[in-house]
């Protein structure tokens, strides 16, 4: 059975490919927030497509790590999703709250199965290019 373990290098390399990815996310998810005072819903559906996309894309584990890991793990948010719904319902608004989970849900759900179908449609386009 081979060692497992990683190298220092390569788990510096990793490091760096996940910091990397998760910079860009950041920014663009914070400016995505000021500029159109989204609850969530935007940068979670647009990150599930984009996710969706690497998953139907034969794509290695660097871009993983860079696209799915760094910038989409930065750019996406459970977290503040759930804070906004709580928000909601503390402020009475109990529907809303309901109406942002499922929004957010039916929209994400939707977007990772675009981008997968997408990905696999690239995906196969170029191995038979090849």
């Amino acid at each position: 059975m081979a060692d497992k373990t990683l190298s220092m290098r390569d788990e510096l390399q990793q490091l760096l490919l996940v910091a990397a990815g998760a910079v860009p996310g950041a920014l663009l998810r914070w400016q995505l927030g000021a500029a159109l005072h989204d609850r969530d819903v935007l940068a979670n559906v647009l990150g599930a497509l984009i996710l969706g996309l690497l998953l139907g894309l034969p794509s290695g584990p660097r871009l993983q790590l860079l696209i799915g890991v760094g910038f989409c793990g930065a750019f996406t948010t459970f977290s503040s999703w759930m804070v906004n719904s709580v928000d909601l319902i503390s402020t009475g608004q109990p529907w809303a709250a309901v109406g942002l989970i499922g929004l957010t849900f039916g929209l994400g759900l939707g977007g990772a199965a675009l981008g997968f179908w997408v990905g696999r449609l690239l995906g196969g386009f170029q191995r038979d290019r090849a």
